[in-house]
């Protein structure tokens, strides 16, 4: 084996880790490259976004697939050129057409490797020694086992992405389709009587753990972006920490403490900011700047989900400073999360006061 053909090898090996990584091993911030080749594509889909207006929108909606199909694509062309490396020296020896004369240009390298790497085969050219029978044998065993892993794994990942938007769609259908958590509340215990409200929390919470354990062990999920930004990941977690930082800074804890300290609100608050984190953590997200004291914008929101949850018959015991320390210690992930994916933060927290009284650059 000439160095050619170990650069071939090594070659085949490198996409073969990356392929196992992202997809058998399957955790975020793991694989080799695939990663920072879906923040490339990501990135160039984002720049031709900014210059496309008002179908901005529509493109960024176009990220996730184009990812999925530019992935595929590096991996395929990465194990063809490796094994076409391991090939060419080969052509018009021990490996030649079965009559007339051989090339031995790269590209009818190319060739031979896509053609041993598939599943259905066909060429001209074909092995004339045992040890190139045997490569060949590999490069089909290759060929068929990345396809098929490759196509679970795309099944996992829009399975884990329906998920998600029922998810999504569950909770904006709980504020009333207003995205506000303070209508949330208000439904959850209409008259002041929260009786079903610990089971409906649970359901909501266990939903939201297998959501963010499917970004955790599929990041193509990161780049998935729909035009309605009821279905932004920011958007429903951002009601889901509003909803239980409202549970804890506005309900009277003498008549509602079952509620406010049930495992069920603490589950559901833990597992957003995870999911928050995942996100944060593996997806190039920015820091949104702001012109207005979050202060202000605080007080302004928790006075109208006051309101709202008073003219829903609920006792509150106010406290302010709870709500504001709390939302101060979420809200961050919130505004680098969103706007990464492209949504503003008047399309995230849908709470009238705020969209009024904040404007950010």
């Amino acid at each position: 084996m000439d160095l050619q053909q170990l650069v071939g090898a090594g070659l085949m090996l490198l996409f073969l880790a990356d392929i196992f990584l992202t997809v058998l091993y399957a955790r975020a911030g793991t694989g080799l490259f695939a990663a920072r080749w879906n923040r490339f594509i990501w990135a160039v889909v984002l720049g031709a976004s900014r210059l496309s207006g008002r179908y901005r929108a529509t493109i960024l909606s176009l990220a996730g697939p184009l990812i999925v199909v530019a992935l595929i694509g590096v991996w395929a062309l990465g194990l063809t050129i490796g094994a076409a490396l391991i090939v060419h020296p080969e052509l018009g020896t021990a490996v030649r057409p079965s009559s007339g004369a051989s090339s031995t240009d790269f590209v009818t390298a190319l060739m031979v490797a896509g053609n041993s790497l598939s599943i259905v085969g066909g060429g001209d050219y074909s092995p004339h020694t045992s040890a190139t029978r045997i490569l060949f044998l590999v490069n089909s065993l290759i060929g068929a086992s990345v396809l098929s892993l490759v196509l679970s794994y795309l099944v996992q990942v829009y399975s884990a992405l329906r998920e998600r938007n029922a998810l999504a769609l569950t909770v904006e259908l709980m504020t009333a389709g207003t995205g506000d958590a303070a209508e949330m509340l208000a439904r959850l215990g209409p008259n002041g009587k929260f009786t079903s409200a610990n089971s409906e929390l649970s359901n909501v919470a266990r939903s939201l753990a297998m959501t963010k354990e499917a970004h955790h062990f599929y990041p193509l999920l990161f780049y998935f972006r729909f035009e309605d930004p009821l279905y932004s990941v920011s958007r429903m977690s951002f009601i889901l920490l509003d909803l239980t930082t409202l549970i804890e800074a506005a309900l009277d804890r003498n008549k509602y403490g079952v509620l406010v300290r049930s495992v069920a609100v603490q589950s559901l608050h833990r597992c957003a900011r995870l999911l928050l984190a995942t996100l944060d953590q593996n997806f190039p997200t920015v820091d949104e700047k702001q012109t207005l004291s979050r202060t202000a914008v605080f007080e302004a929101s928790y006075a109208a989900a006051l309101a709202v949850l008073r003219n829903a018959g609920i006792e509150t015991k106010p406290d302010a400073e709870r709500y504001a320390y709390q939302r101060s210690q979420w809200e961050p992930l919130v505004r680098r999360v969103g706007p990464a994916l492209g949504y503003g933060m008047d399309e995230i927290d849908c709470r009238r006061p705020l969209k009024q009284a904040a404007t950010f650059e």
